[in-house]
């Protein structure tokens, strides 16, 4: 395995703490996958999906050959991953689909799929004697950050743009011990500032730049199609922020069809919100120019405006056929509250994915009879003011479509009576 520049194929040592090349370009792992067709069968997969102790348990680590080559003793892991793939009629109906699979990363330990490469990010740190860990995050970056260097008992420093990041994702990031600071601006003003110190190599950097990371986030395309019987969805659809998962879940086809794990690449759908879609715009242009935008969208998770994932991003839509699409906030808060409603739950960024499915099929981009695999990246106790904002209005916000707020009653046993008789004759 080495390290190369997507740009100009310069190649770097892995020991290296290296997040760009000297031309500017993103770094990529590179390996080479022909020792490791005998090895990686489905059938070797299978057996290890039911280890249930060790590195083994991880649905990271699972497919360790593919991620990082570490000695076993040396894996921080919570364990991560092994997410459900939920198959729910109600949120197909609404999307207009027959086959709409939800994985749910959601359901990780620290409440985000950012953990899955967190614990390839950390591992790498602490096997290279890093003693502080650093992120730029608009919330769960930080929390998965936070928790990780506690398990490995190193030093995190986390910058958040002041008063954007939510109280359930900032409270994780305090209660995990990370030194947070505050920075008076934006999440792509603070990664800046975290890209000048990684220059200075003062802290090693675990943002999405980071290409370890990126290696255990594009696990969540292994164990999905693993969940799926090996058989690839047509469409993979998942929400656009820093296009962290964007640039993995690219990488992580290539892998699957060069190991002859799947037979056909599935269709990457990326989604953004309106307020924070410079992906969608290069789209739209061809990817003839890039222009970052000032990030505004109540679905703070992907509020970032300058993404760095954006070369790596682009390679997978165009390789994969992909789309990008964009949603209103509405939309968003609408789909979170069908996928609330379904008893699954998601943060506002999760919803975006849904949203966005719904628009494409009803644009006849995405078919009725296909089969689409929409990601839902985070809890949704993440952002809880979302959900009171929407349901019960209030800061100047409407209360949403799909609305469902508390009734206040006297204490008389009559009152329940006359809610539930009014309940069941509008169902």
């Amino acid at each position: 395995m080495i390290l190369g520049c997507i740009e100009c194929a310069t190649e770097y040592r892995l020991s290296t703490p290296v997040y760009r090349c000297h031309c500017g370009g993103l770094l990529e792992i590179i390996r080479d996958l022909s020792s490791l067709r005998e090895v990686l069968t489905r059938e070797e997969l299978d057996r290890r999906q039911a280890v249930r102790q060790g590195p083994l348990a991880s649905g990271v680590w699972r497919y360790r050959e593919l991620v990082l080559d570490v000695p076993q003793d040396q894996i921080i892991s919570h364990p991560e991953g092994n997410t459900n793939l939920y198959n729910n009629q109600q949120i197909s109906r609404w999307t207009d689909l027959d086959n709409l699979l939800l994985k749910h990363e959601g359901e990780n330990p620290t409440g985000s799929f950012k953990d899955r490469g967190m614990t390839a990010g950390i591992t790498h740190a602490v096997k290279n004697g890093a003693s502080v860990v650093a992120c730029a995050s608009t919330g769960n970056t930080s929390s998965s950050l936070a928790s990780y260097a506690a398990l490995a008992g190193i030093r995190a420093l986390v910058l958040m743009p002041e008063g954007m990041v939510s109280v359930g994702k900032l409270s994780q990031t305090i209660a995990y011990g990370a030194t947070t600071l505050e920075v008076r601006g934006d999440f792509d003003q603070a990664m800046a500032i975290i890209e000048e110190l990684s220059q200075e190599g003062q802290v090693y950097i675990l943002n999405s730049i980071n290409p370890y990371r990126l290696e255990g986030q594009k696990t969540i395309v292994f164990e999905m199609i693993q969940q799926m019987g090996w058989a690839a969805p047509d469409w993979i659809a998942l929400p656009g922020g820093n296009l962290g998962n964007a640039s993995g879940f690219g990488k992580a086809i290539e892998e699957l069809k060069d190991l002859g794990l799947i037979n056909r690449r599935p269709r990457l759908a990326v989604i953004q919100s309106e307020g924070a879609n410079p992906f969608y715009n290069a789209f739209k242009n061809q990817f003839s120019e890039f222009k970052p935008v000032v990030a505004e969208t109540l679905a703070t998770a992907i509020r970032i405006g300058n993404p760095v994932s954006y070369r790596r991003a682009m390679r997978a839509i165009l390789k994969t056929d992909g789309v990008v699409e964009q949603v209103s906030d509405s939309e968003i808060l609408d789909a979170k509250a069908v996928v609330d409603r379904a008893g699954i739950g998601c943060e506002p960024a999760s919803a975006a994915a849904v949203a966005g499915v719904r628009k494409l099929v009803r644009a006849g981009v995405i078919k009725r009879g296909e089969t689409v695999v929409a990601l839902l990246t985070g809890h949704m106790l993440k952002d809880p003011s979302s959900i009171i904002r929407y349901h019960l209005g209030g800061d100047g916000f409407a209360a949403g479509e799909l609305a469902n707020r508390p009734i206040v009653i006297e204490p008389r046993l009559d009152e329940v009576a006359r809610v539930l008789d009014a309940a069941v004759s509008t169902r």
